[in-house]
């Protein structure tokens, strides 16, 4: 119809339902031509087929069992194995061989026939002895060790890539086949073909799944470790369990590198926890694997401990432990390295590079917390170095200028018979006048001269550590004067310095650290500042030697205070030495720390003292503090007795403390339980005569101490008649101490065993009231 267009409808095509199968299919000849080499030239595709289909809902280790199986059938084998190639760190691992599962799974660096057989790509035959020793010697409990074995190994390619060449992820091994290698090559690429994706698959989400629970394990880790925060050995010993854990390692040793970053130090070594552990064990930081992987940064991953140039095999041999593998890796903080983890002895197998990232992982919550908790730390100690001082400052005040003009103008009239004889007891010298005897000590050595001492500042510096000394009962000035008074005898009957055993700077030291080694005492032991969680055991029970600790930063405190500084003429380096001995002489006082040293005293005794040696002058340094800090014990009844009626009028305090507390003290302590002579004796014994007797092996002239601790244990021995007499009458111990009737025991036990014609000690006491100072 003219002017109306025309429309067709379109047909759509219709599907073919039967199309012509492959095999029906007609191919041009260019077709033909790539179709002559056949996609599988040895294997049935139907066992192909029904193999792949198997292969689902299975792990690593079934499949490679699954696997194994049918390339053992297809090539007529007594066993297969698949060696899984490891690229990220170019080793080769065997979970499976045949169908026995590894106890412990091998892995190990390529051997120099595997890199040669992925470098050609081309299958090899090869005997037992082309494995390393500790494969052989698996496979040697699987096969006949007996008979020679053929092995036929052949590489698996991937479709990926790395660089220009393909992937070979896997290496299958076929022993004593009865085909020919070009067959059993044929049968494992035609198989893996199809099977390798299936593999590599479920090796990957394996790896993933693993990857995801440590991810997990760091996260409840780190929660872990901060919960530890506040307390830095604490958080230490959590870090090593947790690395332990991770990595199901033996054991772990953590080091922190010290302040001046020159050795690496570890309280906790090798996983060993004990309590209260005050020795350290310390190494330089470039020496060993701990100070190589400090240095340089590097993780490092040690198979074989003992073939390795930086192990160390004296430790094993000492302990007895036996190190195999060691993974040791840094610990940074956002300033750089501050430490070092080292783990030994993977508890299968060794360290893989799975645990290398964990470890890395982990060393960044490590640094991390520690960072944190030395920040808490010393904040924790600034605030409470703040609480003390202020309290400090409002006991003590100022040092009144005519108290320093006393002492400076104060003439020689405090002057006594036998002054410097054990013997004498400073006790008798009025509290006003023991700063001016102090300064007469120093002048009498000429250490004023010598060290250009200012007197003025000087005398201010004895007067402010007198007013540091509260009035508890026993740990008072008094004591302190009478512990620095038995230095100034033991310098001058015992020729220190004349004979070489000190200098006068070491001699100096001494005298300082006797006066000030209980500045600030509160009546109370160390125990029980720790126990009550005081401000103190808060800032030093991770050092221990608390009380000690505080006294020594009340020292360097009042040392530090304006126009107090006596030693500002003393070189540096003397001026270093004189602290650092008052550190070592003021710790030395905590009797915990003397018993440490009890075994060294003994070898000193053998050997002989040797004047140069350090050691020796370190432990006859502490010994000579411990003996001073003990004097009291070898004076004359009339001091002892009052000397034990302040211990325990302190002691009982503390324990009227306990009880307030909740808690039982011990019977020294406890006021209703104590008995005073054989508290006495047993602590005369058990403590002070061992130690003088040390001293007395050094110096025989010194004998007469140990003669007048026995003698004083006879005091104690005759005092327990009348002390169990007069507990039964109702009295308390410290009633006992002061009656007349303990007295008059007394008197007549000395008359009965003082020998006829032995002379009294007689002291020339000044009676001057003490307005006159």
């Amino acid at each position: 119809m003219d002017g109306f267009h025309t429309y067709k409808r379109e047909k759509k095509p219709v599907p073919n339902l039967m199309p012509i199968t492959p095999y029906c299919k007609n191919y041009t000849r260019d077709e033909e031509k790539d179709l002559t080499k056949p996609m599988l030239e040895v294997s049935d595709p139907g066992k192909v087929l029904l193999l792949t289909e198997s292969l689902i809902n299975m792990n690593t280790l079934d499949l490679e069992k699954k696997l194994n199986s049918y390339i053992q059938q297809e090539t007529v084998s007594e066993t297969v194995f698949i060696n899984s190639n490891i690229y990220v760190s170019d080793e080769a691992v065997v979970q499976v061989v045949g169908q026995q599962v590894l106890a412990l799974e091998y892995r190990a660096p390529l051997s120099n026939l595997l890199k040669n057989i992925i470098k050609e790509g081309e299958g090899t035959v090869h005997a037992i002895s082309d494995f390393d020793e500790t494969f052989q010697n698996i496979l040697n409990d699987i096969l006949d060790p007996s008979e020679n074995h053929i092995f036929v190994t052949v590489p698996v390619f991937s479709k990926f890539k790395r660089g220009d060449c393909f992937t070979i992820p896997i290496l299958v091994t076929v022993v004593n086949s009865k085909k020919t290698p070009d067959f059993i090559t044929k049968v494992i690429r035609e198989t893996f073909r199809f099977c390798l994706p299936i593999l590599a698959n479920t090796a990957k989400l394996e790896e993933e799944a693993k990857i995801k629970t440590q991810c997990q394990s760091l996260l409840h880790v780190a929660r872990r470790l901060f919960c530890h925060i506040q307390d830095l050995n604490d958080l230490l010993k959590e870090i090593m369990v947790e690395a332990r854990k991770l990595t199901n390692a033996e054991r772990c040793s953590l080091f922190l590198l010290d302040p001046d970053h020159l050795h690496l130090v570890a309280k906790v070594f090798d996983g060993v926890v004990r309590e209260n552990v005050s020795t350290e064990v310390k190494i330089a930081k470039d020496q060993g694997i701990a100070g190589h992987v400090a240095a340089t940064g590097k993780l490092l991953n040690i198979r074989d401990a003992y073939s390795h140039p930086l192990f160390y095999k004296g430790m094993d041999e000492a302990t007895g432990f036996r190190t195999r593998n060691i993974l040791c890796f840094p610990i940074r903080d956002e300033n750089g390295i501050i430490g070092v983890a080292q783990l030994c002895n993977k508890n299968r197998g060794n360290f893989d590079f799975f645990d290398e990232e964990v470890a890395l992982a982990f060393s960044i919550y490590c640094g991390i917390s520690i960072q944190h908790s030395l920040i808490y730390k010393k904040m924790l100690q600034a605030t409470h170095r703040s609480k003390l001082s202020n309290e400090l400052m409002l006991y003590h005040m100022k040092v009144p200028k005519e108290d320093i003009v006393k002492v400076l103008l104060c003439t020689n009239r405090h002057a006594y018979l036998y002054f410097d004889s054990f013997n004498f007891s400073p006790k008798r010298i009025r509290i006003t006048e023991t700063p001016c005897q102090i300064l007469r000590m120093f002048e009498d050595f000429h250490l004023i001269q010598m060290f250009r001492i200012k007197r003025e500042v000087f005398a201010r510096f004895i007067l402010y550590v007198k007013k540091g000394y509260r009035d508890t009962p026993y740990h008072n000035w008094v004591h302190a004067f009478s512990v620095t008074h038995f230095a100034y005898s033991s310098i001058k009957q015992l020729k220190l310095i004349e004979d070489g055993y000190m200098t006068h700077l070491e001699a100096m030291a001494y005298l300082i650290s006797c006066m000030c080694h209980d500045i600030d005492h509160r009546g109370t032991t160390n125990a029980f500042q720790n126990e009550s969680g005081s401000v103190f055991a808060n800032l030093y029970s991770s050092e221990g030697s608390v009380m000690e600790h505080h006294h020594l930063s009340q020292s360097l405190c009042i040392l530090n205070t304006d126009d107090c500084n006596f030693l500002e003429a003393l070189s540096y380096d003397d001026y270093i030495y004189f602290l650092a001995l008052m550190k070592d002489n003021i710790l030395a006082t905590d009797l915990a720390n003397h018993f440490k040293l009890v075994d060294k005293q003994k070898q000193l005794l053998e050997k002989g003292y040797d004047k140069s040696d350090l050691d020796d002058k370190y432990i006859l340094t502490c010994l000579l503090m411990n003996c001073a800090d003990l004097s009291d014990q070898i004076k004359n009844w009339d001091v002892i007795s009052v000397v034990a009626e302040h211990i325990y009028e302190e002691f009982f305090c503390q324990g009227d403390l306990e009880k307030a507390m909740g808690k039982q003290p011990q019977v020294m302590m406890d006021r209703e339980e104590a008995s005073i002579p054989d508290l006495q004796i047993q602590f005369l014994t058990g403590v002070c005569l061992p130690i003088f007797r040390v001293l007395v092996g050094i110096f025989p002239d010194a004998s007469k101490l140990t003669s007048n601790i026995d003698r004083n244990i006879g005091y104690w021995n005759a005092s327990k008649n009348i002390f169990t007499k007069l507990s039964k009458k109702g009295l308390k111990p410290l009633e006992i101490l002061n009656c007349e009737e303990l007295k008059n025991e007394i008197e007549q036990f000395i008359a009965a065993t003082t020998k006829r014609g032995e002379e009294e000690e007689v002291f020339d006491y000044d009676s001057d009231s003490d307005s006159d100072n």
